[in-house]
């Protein structure tokens, strides 16, 4: 599979990660068996980074994970595993002792020393209104604890997860103090890499991952398919969330469906396989992007994931006949 470099990390990560989290489930609510299965395949297929976080399924997943890469005795040159924390409004008055007690219990369940990447998971606002997080309290409590822990070898390198306030995100970017930034790009939204038409139904990143580029910051592509939604249907997978609401596209996860039915063209006139094969392959398609996380039911997703992805960028034809889609989008 195809390696790029995570900004200045230098590390060289597969352009499909390992999705741990809770919208598929899998590393949350599968037989133990099943996700020793779908991790040895991702290994053995060259998928070298694994997102988690404590979030997820209450620490399951990252207990799960910690689990099943010892079990398989993964070479630590074929694995590289990032987590977050997330600070609880609880917490809003020692945020700095707060992320370094969450890092000591996420080691913990994952049975390590120390992790590749440790990221704030909190929204950032201009207001920083609870349960988010503003600027000035990033860079003068967040980043700090952040920094003490690479300093304590814990992580390796640092980052957050893109979402809020487009202008705060743009502010920490422009600080350079974050390695990776975790941007929710897809085909419903694609304004952190293209710039919007007047009317369209999503937030407005203000491209931001080329200005993430520009600073040397890794990009973590996040909500590749839009929760699910671009499957085009509202079923959801028994063993994921049943109520996955949308970040930073139209109103509710029914519209972001119905939305990505008027993408079915792209397959109609053999520009892409399918409308989630289009949405794997928009989302590399730019060289800002490192590498993309998908939400994980099943190994038969991961494989077909891994099938569109190994497939490459979409054609210029592709990516032209999208934005003209796009247009029609509805709020």
């Amino acid at each position: 599979m195809e390696q790029r470099t995570l900004g200045r990390t230098g590390l060289k990560v597969s352009v499909l990660g390992f999705g741990c989290g809770a919208v598929g489930g899998l590393m949350v609510n599968a037989p133990a068996a099943e996700q020793e299965r779908a991790v040895a395949w991702a290994i053995d297929k060259g998928i070298n980074y694994f997102d988690t976080a404590a979030q997820y399924g209450d620490g399951k997943s990252e207990t799960n994970l910690g689990r099943v890469l010892r079990a398989l005795k993964a070479p630590k040159d074929k694995t590289l595993v990032g987590t977050k924390v997330r600070v609880p409004p609880a917490e809003r008055g020692r945020i700095g002792a707060a992320i370094i007690e969450a890092m000591d219990a996420s080691l913990r369940r994952l049975g390590m020393d120390g992790v590749d990447l440790f990221q704030l998971h909190n929204a950032i606002t201009d207001a920083g209104a609870e349960p988010e997080l503003s600027v000035e309290a990033v860079l003068s409590e967040v980043v700090p604890a952040l920094e003490k822990l690479r300093q304590q070898g814990k992580t390796r390198f640092i980052g957050m997860t893109a979402i809020g306030d487009a202008s705060a995100l743009h502010r920490i970017i422009a600080a350079g103090v974050m390695d990776t930034a975790q941007v929710p790009h897809n085909l419903l939204n694609p304004s952190p890499m293209y710039p919007l038409s007047p009317g369209f139904p999503a937030q407005d990143f203000g491209q931001i991952m080329p200005a993430a580029k520009a600073a040397g910051i890794g990009v973590i592509g996040i909500r590749v398919l839009a929760g699910g939604a671009l499957s085009g249907h509202e079923r959801r997978h028994p063993i994921g969330m049943q109520d996955v609401a949308p970040i930073g596209s139209a109103p509710s996860y029914g519209k972001d469906a119905a939305n990505a039915r008027r993408l079915q063209p792209l397959v109609d006139e053999g520009l892409a396989g399918s409308v989630i094969e289009a949405a794997m392959r928009f989302a590399i398609s730019n060289d800002a992007m490192s590498t993309v996380l998908i939400g994980l039911s099943t190994q038969d997703e991961l494989e077909q994931a891994a099938a569109a992805i190994n497939k490459g960028r979409l054609s210029d034809a592709a990516l032209a006949r999208v934005a003209a889609l796009q247009a029609k989008f509805t709020a």
